[in-house]
């Protein structure tokens, strides 16, 4: 049987001023170096060995992994860094105060934004100080795949391709897996390994910092789930 953990980043610095972050690059905060820390000792407490990591091109997941990965004394595992595992991108929300846009657009369509399955927010201008349209970890990407806002939906469609062709694969052969990413990149996947259906998805949470794991059989099928507190 296979594993697969599940690690949201740590808290952001965002995270604390409570803004909409997306794509936007920022840094783990003193918690969320502390909750990361924590993870990996779970992880090793829980006597969790990988063979293969995965996360985003996202500092704040990448630390995060760092961190887990160190605090349970395997910093040497192979690991692979995608885009593919970023956050959902927020559009024209992505640095917004989340309480300052509730009172701009109402509570009833900010809840919306954020939780709805299939709605997007308002998209990002090129322009904008928080557009990717000129960020060098993207410059070797077809430029019209580049989102300038997601909905669920859509970053699930953009997660799902690098499932299947790197994350299934190590678990079809029996690696243990860990990915460090994202609250939207990883309920995406939390959708389609427990076939959670579009309305339900909407009430899952991944909190930060906190490693769930699944064990598959050699199907995919999943055999159990845990979360590590």
């Amino acid at each position: 049987m296979s594993k697969l953990v599940l690690i949201r980043h740590g808290q952001s610095e965002w995270n604390l001023s409570n803004r909409f972050t997306g794509w936007v690059d920022v840094n783990l905060s003193d918690k969320g170096v502390e909750e990361a820390k924590k993870a990996g000792r779970l992880i090793k407490e829980a006597g969790l060995e990988f063979d293969q990591a995965y996360t985003s091109v996202l500092t704040r997941a990448i630390k995060t992994l760092h961190f887990a990965l160190e605090e349970s004394g395997q910093l040497w595992v192979p690991e692979t860094k995608s885009w593919r595992l970023n956050e959902r991108h927020y559009g024209a929300l992505q640095g917004l105060n989340k309480a300052e846009t509730a009172e701009k657009y109402g509570d009833e369509q900010v809840h919306i934004w954020r939780r709805s399955y299939d709605v997007l927010p308002p998209v990002l201008a090129d322009d904008s100080e928080f557009s990717q349209a000129n960020d060098r970890r993207y410059a070797n990407l077809d430029p019209h795949i580049v989102p300038k806002a997601e909905n669920l939906k859509i970053t699930l469609d953009r997660v799902m391709p690098f499932w299947e062709d790197h994350i299934a694969p190590d678990l079809l052969a029996g690696k243990n897996v860990i990915i460090a990413a994202h609250g939207n990149s990883l309920r995406a996947l939390t959708k389609y390994i427990e076939n959670i259906s579009d309305e339900d998805i909407m009430d899952v949470e991944m909190k930060t910092g906190e490693p769930v794991v699944y064990t598959f059989d050699d199907k995919l099928n999943v055999v159990s789930k845990e979360k590590l507190d």
